[in-house]
Protein backbone atom coordinates (compact mmCIF):
# COMPACT_ATOMS: atom_id res chain seq x y z
CA UNK A 1 0.00 0.00 0.00
CA UNK A 2 1.18 3.56 -0.31
CA UNK A 3 0.80 6.19 1.73
CA UNK A 4 2.16 8.91 -0.61
CA UNK A 5 1.06 12.32 -0.24
CA UNK A 6 -0.35 11.70 3.05
CA UNK A 7 0.53 13.20 6.60
CA UNK A 8 0.86 11.34 10.05
CA UNK A 9 1.68 12.67 13.32
CA UNK A 10 2.45 10.09 15.95
CA UNK A 11 2.42 11.39 19.47
CA UNK A 12 5.06 9.52 21.76
CA UNK A 13 7.23 8.67 18.49
CA UNK A 14 11.09 8.95 19.60
CA UNK A 15 11.32 5.39 20.97
CA UNK A 16 9.55 2.37 21.28
CA UNK A 17 5.88 1.51 19.77
CA UNK A 18 5.55 4.76 18.77
CA UNK A 19 9.01 5.17 16.70
CA UNK A 20 8.59 1.21 14.75
CA UNK A 21 5.26 2.77 13.83
CA UNK A 22 6.37 6.25 12.37
CA UNK A 23 9.30 3.74 10.27
CA UNK A 24 6.68 1.70 9.11
CA UNK A 25 4.09 4.93 7.59
CA UNK A 26 6.90 6.70 6.63
CA UNK A 27 8.22 3.55 4.79
CA UNK A 28 4.88 3.23 3.21
CA UNK A 29 5.35 7.08 2.00
CA UNK A 30 3.48 9.21 4.57
CA UNK A 31 5.76 11.91 5.68
CA UNK A 32 6.02 11.88 9.20
CA UNK A 33 5.69 14.23 12.32
CA UNK A 34 7.73 12.91 15.76
CA UNK A 35 6.44 14.32 18.63
CA UNK A 36 8.35 13.15 22.10
CA UNK A 37 11.66 13.89 24.04
CA UNK A 38 15.39 12.84 23.07
CA UNK A 39 17.45 13.76 20.15
CA UNK A 40 15.45 15.06 17.67
CA UNK A 41 18.26 15.52 14.99
CA UNK A 42 19.70 12.04 15.00
CA UNK A 43 15.88 10.66 14.55
CA UNK A 44 15.06 13.34 11.83
CA UNK A 45 18.56 12.04 10.13
CA UNK A 46 16.87 8.75 10.63
CA UNK A 47 13.90 9.26 8.73
CA UNK A 48 15.85 10.85 5.93
CA UNK A 49 16.08 7.11 4.23
CA UNK A 50 12.43 6.92 4.10
CA UNK A 51 12.79 9.40 1.30
CA UNK A 52 9.36 11.67 3.05
CA UNK A 53 9.01 14.80 4.64
CA UNK A 54 9.91 14.49 8.01
CA UNK A 55 9.18 17.12 11.32
CA UNK A 56 9.50 16.89 14.93
CA UNK A 57 7.70 18.95 17.66
CA UNK A 58 8.24 18.60 21.09
CA UNK A 59 4.98 19.28 22.43
CA UNK A 60 4.35 17.73 26.17
CA UNK A 61 1.36 15.97 25.65
CA UNK A 62 0.17 16.87 28.99
CA UNK A 63 -0.56 20.40 28.33
CA UNK A 64 -3.30 21.38 25.90
CA UNK A 65 -1.86 23.98 24.98
CA UNK A 66 1.30 22.85 23.81
CA UNK A 67 -0.54 19.80 21.97
CA UNK A 68 -2.60 22.79 19.78
CA UNK A 69 0.84 24.41 19.07
CA UNK A 70 1.71 20.77 17.87
CA UNK A 71 -1.09 21.23 15.06
CA UNK A 72 -0.47 24.50 14.71
CA UNK A 73 2.79 23.37 13.58
CA UNK A 74 1.52 20.53 11.20
CA UNK A 75 -0.75 23.10 9.64
CA UNK A 76 2.03 25.52 8.87
CA UNK A 77 4.70 22.84 7.74
CA UNK A 78 2.21 19.79 6.51
CA UNK A 79 -0.89 21.27 5.52
CA UNK A 80 -2.62 19.18 7.93
CA UNK A 81 -2.85 15.72 10.09
CA UNK A 82 -4.67 13.09 7.66
CA UNK A 83 -3.11 10.25 10.23
CA UNK A 84 -3.25 10.68 14.12
CA UNK A 85 -1.66 7.70 16.05
CA UNK A 86 -2.16 8.73 19.46
CA UNK A 87 0.54 6.89 21.61
CA UNK A 88 1.90 8.72 24.26
CA UNK A 89 1.70 7.27 27.22
CA UNK A 90 3.07 7.06 31.03
CA UNK A 91 2.85 4.58 34.08
CA UNK A 92 3.27 3.94 37.71
CA UNK A 93 2.23 1.07 39.26
CA UNK A 94 1.31 1.51 43.21
CA UNK A 95 -1.77 0.05 45.24
CA UNK A 96 -5.13 2.55 45.32
CA UNK A 97 -4.48 3.64 48.44
CA UNK A 98 -0.81 4.62 48.08
CA UNK A 99 -1.12 6.24 44.45
CA UNK A 100 0.33 9.25 44.71
CA UNK A 101 -2.15 11.69 43.55
CA UNK A 102 0.23 13.49 41.15
CA UNK A 103 0.55 10.76 39.45
CA UNK A 104 -2.69 9.60 39.01
CA UNK A 105 -3.03 13.41 37.46
CA UNK A 106 -0.39 12.96 35.24
CA UNK A 107 -1.14 9.78 33.97
CA UNK A 108 -4.31 10.43 32.85
CA UNK A 109 -3.87 13.78 31.55
CA UNK A 110 -1.06 11.99 28.93
CA UNK A 111 -2.56 8.70 28.34
CA UNK A 112 -6.10 9.90 28.09
CA UNK A 113 -6.75 13.40 28.31
CA UNK A 114 -4.35 14.36 25.44
CA UNK A 115 -5.64 11.65 23.33
CA UNK A 116 -9.08 13.79 23.54
CA UNK A 117 -7.42 16.66 22.70
CA UNK A 118 -5.36 15.47 19.92
CA UNK A 119 -8.25 13.58 18.51
CA UNK A 120 -10.88 17.12 18.52
CA UNK A 121 -7.89 19.36 16.86
CA UNK A 122 -7.65 16.51 13.93
CA UNK A 123 -11.00 16.15 13.43
CA UNK A 124 -11.47 19.58 12.04
CA UNK A 125 -9.37 19.03 8.54
CA UNK A 126 -10.54 15.11 8.16
CA UNK A 127 -13.68 15.92 7.85
CA UNK A 128 -13.10 18.97 5.73
CA UNK A 129 -11.07 16.45 3.50
CA UNK A 130 -13.36 13.36 4.30
CA UNK A 131 -10.56 11.17 4.69
CA UNK A 132 -8.47 10.62 7.60
CA UNK A 133 -7.66 8.01 9.74
CA UNK A 134 -7.08 7.94 13.95
CA UNK A 135 -5.30 4.65 16.03
CA UNK A 136 -5.20 5.43 19.34
CA UNK A 137 -2.55 2.86 21.27
CA UNK A 138 -4.85 1.80 24.04
CA UNK A 139 -3.61 -1.59 25.57
CA UNK A 140 -4.64 -4.99 26.82
CA UNK A 141 -4.81 -3.13 29.85
CA UNK A 142 -8.10 -1.32 28.11
CA UNK A 143 -9.91 -4.28 28.29
CA UNK A 144 -8.86 -6.19 31.51
CA UNK A 145 -7.44 -4.82 34.79
CA UNK A 146 -4.44 -5.78 36.64
CA UNK A 147 -3.34 -4.64 40.38
CA UNK A 148 -1.26 -1.47 40.96
CA UNK A 149 -2.25 -0.07 37.97
CA UNK A 150 -5.19 1.80 38.46
CA UNK A 151 -4.37 5.10 36.79
CA UNK A 152 -3.24 3.39 33.39
CA UNK A 153 -6.05 1.19 33.50
CA UNK A 154 -8.61 3.77 34.14
CA UNK A 155 -7.03 5.89 31.37
CA UNK A 156 -6.40 3.02 28.89
CA UNK A 157 -10.43 2.17 29.40
CA UNK A 158 -11.24 5.70 28.67
CA UNK A 159 -9.17 5.52 25.21
CA UNK A 160 -11.63 2.20 24.17
CA UNK A 161 -14.61 4.50 25.06
CA UNK A 162 -13.75 7.68 23.71
CA UNK A 163 -12.33 5.52 20.21
CA UNK A 164 -16.20 3.87 20.21
CA UNK A 165 -17.66 7.60 20.21
CA UNK A 166 -15.65 8.89 17.71
CA UNK A 167 -16.12 5.89 15.71
CA UNK A 168 -19.47 6.11 15.81
CA UNK A 169 -19.91 10.14 15.34
CA UNK A 170 -17.71 9.34 12.42
CA UNK A 171 -19.40 6.14 10.77
CA UNK A 172 -21.13 8.08 7.85
CA UNK A 173 -17.74 9.81 6.61
CA UNK A 174 -14.62 8.68 5.19
CA UNK A 175 -12.74 9.40 8.83
CA UNK A 176 -12.35 5.50 10.77
CA UNK A 177 -11.25 5.67 14.36
CA UNK A 178 -10.19 2.26 16.07
CA UNK A 179 -7.65 1.06 19.15
CA UNK A 180 -5.14 -1.61 19.53
CA UNK A 181 -4.50 -2.73 22.46
CA UNK A 182 -1.23 -4.01 22.98
CA UNK A 183 -0.02 -6.80 25.43
CA UNK A 184 3.70 -7.15 26.63
CA UNK A 185 5.37 -5.17 24.40
CA UNK A 186 9.50 -4.61 25.24
CA UNK A 187 9.14 -0.96 25.78
CA UNK A 188 11.32 1.20 28.08
CA UNK A 189 7.78 1.39 30.54
CA UNK A 190 7.87 -2.59 30.10
CA UNK A 191 11.87 -2.68 30.64
CA UNK A 192 11.08 -1.21 33.85
CA UNK A 193 9.02 -3.59 35.43
CA UNK A 194 11.51 -6.22 34.49
CA UNK A 195 14.48 -4.17 35.92
CA UNK A 196 12.46 -4.13 39.14
CA UNK A 197 11.80 -7.62 39.43
CA UNK A 198 15.97 -8.27 38.68
CA UNK A 199 16.63 -5.55 41.48
CA UNK A 200 14.83 -8.17 43.66
CA UNK A 201 17.01 -10.00 43.04
CA UNK A 202 15.85 -12.57 40.14
CA UNK A 203 18.28 -13.32 37.31
CA UNK A 204 17.19 -10.36 34.48
CA UNK A 205 16.73 -13.02 31.82
CA UNK A 206 14.17 -15.05 34.26
CA UNK A 207 12.27 -11.53 35.03
CA UNK A 208 11.74 -11.28 31.26
CA UNK A 209 10.39 -15.10 31.33
CA UNK A 210 8.18 -13.98 34.55
CA UNK A 211 6.85 -11.27 33.24
CA UNK A 212 5.71 -13.02 30.03
CA UNK A 213 4.21 -16.31 31.56
CA UNK A 214 2.12 -14.15 34.27
CA UNK A 215 -0.30 -12.98 30.81
CA UNK A 216 0.85 -13.48 28.16
CA UNK A 217 0.47 -17.22 26.79
CA UNK A 218 2.78 -17.26 23.50
CA UNK A 219 5.95 -16.06 25.76
CA UNK A 220 7.22 -14.21 23.52
CA UNK A 221 6.86 -10.13 23.21
CA UNK A 222 4.68 -8.25 20.53
CA UNK A 223 6.87 -5.82 18.17
CA UNK A 224 6.71 -1.78 17.91
CA UNK A 225 7.08 -3.60 14.06
CA UNK A 226 4.52 -5.89 14.45
CA UNK A 227 2.01 -3.22 15.52
CA UNK A 228 3.15 -1.10 12.38
CA UNK A 229 1.86 -3.48 10.41
CA UNK A 230 -1.67 -3.21 12.23
CA UNK A 231 -1.83 0.33 11.72
CA UNK A 232 -0.59 0.08 7.86
CA UNK A 233 -3.97 -2.30 7.84
CA UNK A 234 -6.29 0.22 9.37
CA UNK A 235 -4.85 3.25 7.04
CA UNK A 236 -5.78 1.00 4.62
CA UNK A 237 -8.54 0.52 2.11
CA UNK A 238 -8.97 -3.03 3.91
CA UNK A 239 -9.67 -1.05 7.05
CA UNK A 240 -12.32 1.18 5.94
CA UNK A 241 -14.80 -0.46 7.60
CA UNK A 242 -12.98 -1.13 10.87
CA UNK A 243 -15.02 1.36 13.08
CA UNK A 244 -14.68 1.95 16.76
CA UNK A 245 -12.72 -0.96 16.89
CA UNK A 246 -10.85 -2.26 20.19
CA UNK A 247 -8.04 -4.68 18.06
CA UNK A 248 -6.24 -6.62 20.76
CA UNK A 249 -2.46 -8.12 19.72
CA UNK A 250 -1.50 -9.02 23.15
CA UNK A 251 0.06 -13.07 22.22
CA UNK A 252 -3.11 -14.90 23.42
CA UNK A 253 -3.56 -12.72 26.79
CA UNK A 254 -7.24 -11.94 26.65
CA UNK A 255 -7.98 -15.94 24.85
CA UNK A 256 -7.47 -16.73 28.40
Amino acid sequence: MTLNGKTALITGSTSGIGLGIAHGLAAAGANVILNGFGDAQALLADFARHGVKVGHHGANVSHPSEIEAMFAYAAAEFGGVDILVNNAGIQHVAAVEDFPVERWDAIIAINLSAVFHATRLALPGMRQRDWGRIVNIASVHGLVGSTGKAAYVAAKHGVIGLTKVVGLETAKTGVTCNAICPGWVLTPLVQQQIDDRAAKGVDPQQARQDLLAEKQPSLEFVTPEQLGELVLFLCGEGGSQVRGAAWNMDGGWLAQ
